[in-house]
């Protein structure tokens, strides 16, 4: 029997508070916990961050939700992943600049486990519908939450979390009115969600919510498979093997589901980096099936992938060589990629939330 869709999320409806996350959050909160791990609970944080004081916790919510900062005994500190990522020398992309690193931390956010956000889980993993109205989806979301013994979220808790999810990915319009809250919201880049007014309404842009089931194919090909070779190492298990193409796109955790991308897409993604890693192919068996094999630990394979998607990380020798598995190896001296800032982590964050 399949668990429950929300049986792996934390209840955390509506802890953002509103705000989804904007240009720079990210990055003002990594910077912040390098000096200090209280620094978000100081009466300053305002001036520190540069935000008004309400979303001071939203940006906490968001920092813990992407994986990038997990709670001590002292406050909240970074993550390795934070640091492989937004760190000002040796960070992938410490700006978020690359498309690449906004489909790489939606993954992060929506495959998490425990989840941080069921609603954002929901919708991208096991609504039956692409296009619906509020008032069915937030029907849906009471439903998926009671099967997994979540408590029942109040009404006004779950619109809440479909109004920022709506904003955080749907594209607004392009008056002048509307600019800078097009350009704090990168998110919506992805054209992940097209939210469509009614025909009465034109004001109203998020009557229906509308998921482009093809927005995937804009991912790219390294975070397609970094995304697969993470979902096998959480379900098939750390070492090598393999899994199948079809639940590669039909797994509501898998990456077709996630990420949007459809079976085509993900096949042509998987094809282009098997041909660039000895340690991944790509074979039919007898009946027709396709299967991606992994000859070495898919978490590191997952790694040595991703460095395609930033070429100031590529190693002088991958995971892939060290298992033995011939590689032709990019050129260029870079740091290791396994060192304390150069590895994105495979594994969970720590469990213990509080925002």
């Amino acid at each position: 029997m399949s668990p429950a869709p929300l049986s792996d999320c934390l209840p955390a409806f509506g802890r953002h508070r509103g705000y989804p996350p904007r240009y720079g959050w990210l990055r003002k909160v990594y910077d912040a916990l390098l000096q200090d791990p209280t620094a978000l609970r100081r009466p300053d944080a305002t001036v520190v961050l540069g935000v008004g004081k309400s979303m001071v916790p939203s940006m906490a919510f968001w920092s813990q939700a992407f994986g990038l900062a997990v709670r001590n005994s002292q406050g909240l500190v970074p993550t390795d992943r934070a640091h492989w990522l937004l760190h000002d020398e040796t960070g992938a992309d410490p700006y978020l600049e690359l498309d690449a690193s906004l489909w790489l931390l939606h993954w992060w956010l929506v495959s998490a486990r425990p989840c941080h956000v069921p609603t954002w889980r929901y919708l991208f993993g096991y609504s039956p519908l692409s296009r619906s109205s509020r008032a069915e989806t937030q029907g849906r979301l009471a439903a998926a939450a009671e099967a997994a013994g979540l408590r029942s979220p109040a009404s006004s808790v779950l619109a809440s979390d479909i109004a920022c999810l709506v904003s955080m990915y749907a594209p607004g319009d392009r008056s002048a009115a509307n600019i800078e809250d097009e350009l704090s919201n990168p998110f919506r880049t992805l054209h992940l969600l097209d939210p469509e007014p009614p025909a009465d309404r034109r004001a109203d842009r998020s009557h229906l919510v509308v998921l482009r089931r093809t927005a995937g194919r804009h991912c790219p090909a390294p975070v397609q498979v970094y995304a697969s070779l993470d979902f096998a190492a959480r379900t098939a298990g750390p070492e090598v093997g393999s899994v199948t193409l079809a639940r590669l796109a039909s797994d509501p955790l898998g990456p077709g589901r996630l990420l949007l991308t459809s079976t085509a897409d993900l096949r042509r993604a998987l094809h282009q980096i098997a041909g660039q890693h000895g340690g991944l192919a790509v074979v039919e068996s007898g009946d027709g099936q396709e299967t991606l094999v992994y000859s070495c630990p898919p978490a590191l394979l997952a790694e040595d992938v991703l460095a395609d998607a930033y070429p100031s990380l590529r190693p002088t020798t991958s995971h892939a060589g060290r298992w033995g598995v011939p590689h032709p190896g990019p050129d260029g001296l870079t740091p290791d990629f396994r060192s304390p800032r150069r590895d994105p982590g495979l594994g969970e964050p720590s469990t213990h939330v509080a925002y």
